[in-house]
């Protein structure tokens, strides 16, 4: 049995240490939002964060998971910044088909968490692990930066 925290609540789940972190969530805590994209580690669908860094939930055991926070795409509103991210999504339509952007979203307020007034590179550079099939990178940058002046 591995106990953690999921979205400020304690849970537990009674699976084998390697499940990934993703099939954990979704099938067995039915908390849908974080999406399997490849399976790899690779395009960043899957994001969510453990103890605050961002993780990609597919390649991640439930071991590591131990004793930690969990936070998914729907406990991430709740804080100021995923909020304030979420917010300027909307503001700026962002989504166009919409599967990637949980993962986009965590990989967004991972970023302003740690840099608060991020440059295009800053951006750029943080989101890269993240793949958008309709290409909205664009959007996607605009809105970190909407999301950043009204944290400001």
């Amino acid at each position: 049995m591995t106990s953690f925290t999921l979205n400020g609540r304690p849970v537990s789940a009674d699976l084998p240490d390697d499940t990934p972190l993703l099939w954990v969530v979704r099938d067995h805590l039915d908390l849908t939002g974080t999406k399997f994209g490849c399976g790899m580690a690779l395009c960043g669908a899957c994001t969510m964060h453990l103890d605050g860094e961002p993780i990609r939930s597919c390649s991640t055991p439930l071991s590591a998971a131990a004793g930690k926070s969990l936070t998914t795409i729907e406990g991430i509103g709740e804080a100021r910044i995923g909020a304030a991210v979420q917010a300027a999504w909307q503001k700026l339509d962002v989504v166009q088909c919409g599967y990637c952007q949980s993962g986009q979203i965590m990989s967004a307020v991972a970023l302003l968490a740690s840099n608060p007034k991020p440059s295009d590179a800053d951006i750029d550079a943080a989101m890269s692990g993240n793949l958008c099939r309709c290409a909205t990178y664009v959007r996607i940058r605009a809105a970190i930066h909407e999301a950043a002046q009204a944290l400001a």
